[in-house]
């Protein structure tokens, strides 16, 4: 974000360079290298100047790569641009997506010597950069200027690993046979396991999925190396872009509000009824759900017992997302079932979702497994009661509710097992609560104070830089 981006990695890697210079200011020179990619917006090509243009030897092609660059927010970002590889309908899910990022992060690292950049650390993002960290173990640290960088490999998604046959190893890859001991997890190439034997750190994106993906049920199968290399793991819980999603200054929602003016987010509930064809009342109860409509999101629990809450209780339901065709075939019969309480949104929209979040009261989020989350930190922020399941960054980032006194604790609604039954039954005390003003204010005062700013995440991440 906002260069080109899909899911949270490109959130992610959108607001956390930004967040690391804002927090070490002259102390750090942050620098992102990502695609060309032809879904950029012109606005910022047309910011872009070329600062270098040479060609890369990947083992038999040579092919042509400009570097493109410009500067936001302190941060120098460089655009890796080969048409051949980046100027396609989608940034990944090709056929050659392996060849596509091993040009790019051979790219990467040629590129350090030709604008006589160094940096002490490369921290390369998930599968697709994984190679990086490969590559420079493996062929650039004998040359001047590459000796001491330290190297960080981050896994956002464990499921996702960069999985090829032993075929392509050199045609490809550019390695030798001698490497095929390193490259191989499974009884194939394994890229992700690849990059978390050469990294000196590995981090993933909450403190307790980083414990999880120690264990069998979420690895993916790479529970062995990560055990292997324990020593190196950690988890740090991503944050969200404060100014992008702020309720107070949002030009994407109908009226803007903070913690203080509730009432002004019951607009927000009125407007989106009006906007959708639901009834426009204040008085209902409405449950959102923004996710990709995939099975490892909770889907199948959503699916055992939203007929039950929606037939059973006055509240309204809005489903946005795409994904798996018998779910989103579900959620449109749902509608035509209800057509006075659902609306089944099966498209993805970025700002509609603003508006979504801004106008639900209570947000679900049943995930199977979840590296982070930012769903459930963005509902909190506009003001809505997340139910979540613990696991993950979910179980990071939300806390269970509960009373001392007069006091409220936790900062929304938890269940632990992956089972419709707490799914239902959590969601329907987080609606009970709801319809209780006094601690409806009380709860959703504290969840929009709860911080998910970028601050905390970005002096964790400082720490670990200065570690190495």
């Amino acid at each position: 974000m906002p260069f080109a981006a899909t899911g949270g990695l490109g959130d992610v890697l959108g607001s956390l360079p930004s967040a690391i210079k804002a927090t070490a200011g002259d102390d750090v020179d942050v620098r992102v290298v990502v695609p060309y990619y032809s879904a950029m917006g012109q606005e910022w090509k047309d910011k872009c100047e070329t600062v270098a243009e040479f060609e890369v030897d990947l083992a038999w092609r040579r092919q042509y790569c400009g570097v493109k660059s410009l500067v936001k927010d302190g941060v120098v970002y460089y655009f890796i641009d080969n048409e051949y590889y980046f100027f396609r309908d989608t940034l990944y899910g090709n056929y050659d997506d392996g060849e596509r990022f091993a040009f790019f992060c051979r790219a990467a690292l040629e590129m350090l010597a030709k604008i006589d950049f160094y940096p002490d650390i490369l921290h390369a993002h998930d599968w697709q950069a994984a190679l990086s960290v490969v590559y420079l173990n493996n062929g650039y640290r004998h040359r001047e200027g590459y000796s001491d960088i330290k190297t960080v490999f981050t896994i956002h998604n464990i499921e996702y690993q960069g999985k090829y046959d032993f075929a392509i190893l050199g045609d490809v890859f550019a390695l030798d046979a001698d490497k095929k001991g390193l490259m191989e997890y499974g009884g194939c190439i394994n890229l992700m396991k690849a990059a978390i034997v050469c990294a000196d750190k590995v981090s993933t994106v909450s403190p307790r999925y980083a414990e999880e993906i120690r264990t069998w049920e979420y690895s993916h199968g790479l529970d062995g190396i990560l055990n292997e290399n324990a020593h190196k793991l950690c988890g740090i819980l991503n944050g969200i872009d404060y100014d992008y999603y702020n309720p107070s200054t949002d030009k994407d929602i109908a009226v803007n509000f903070t913690w203080r003016s509730l009432k002004k987010k019951a607009m927000n509930k009125l407007a989106l009824q009006r906007e959708i064809g639901l009834p426009e009342r204040e008085d209902v109860p409405m449950i959102a759900l923004i996710t990709r409509l995939a099975s490892h999101k909770g889907l199948d629990l959503v699916t055992e017992k939203i007929y039950n809450i929606v037939e059973n209780n006055d509240v309204q339901l809005v489903v946005l997302g795409k994904g798996e065709a018998e779910y989103e075939s579900f959620f449109y019969k749902l509608e035509e079932r209800f057509g006075d309480k659902v609306r089944a949104l099966i498209m993805y929209d970025r700002a509609l979702s603003k508006r979504i979040y801004a106008a639900a009261d209570v947000f679900m989020m049943p995930s199977k497994s979840e590296p982070c989350g930012l769903s459930q930190m963005i509902a909190s922020r506009y003001g809505a009661i997340p139910v979540v399941r613990e696991t993950g960054g979910l179980y990071d980032s939300i806390k269970g509710y509960w009373e001392s006194g007069e006091k409220i604790m936790g900062n929304g609604f938890t269940f632990a097992n992956y089972d419709s039954r707490e799914l239902e039954e959590r969601t329907l005390a987080a609606v009970a609560l709801w319809r209780n003003e006094e601690k409806r204010t009380k709860l959703i005062g504290k969840i929009m104070r709860t911080d998910f700013s970028w601050k905390n995440s970005a002096e964790k991440y400082l720490d670990m830089y200065a570690s190495l």
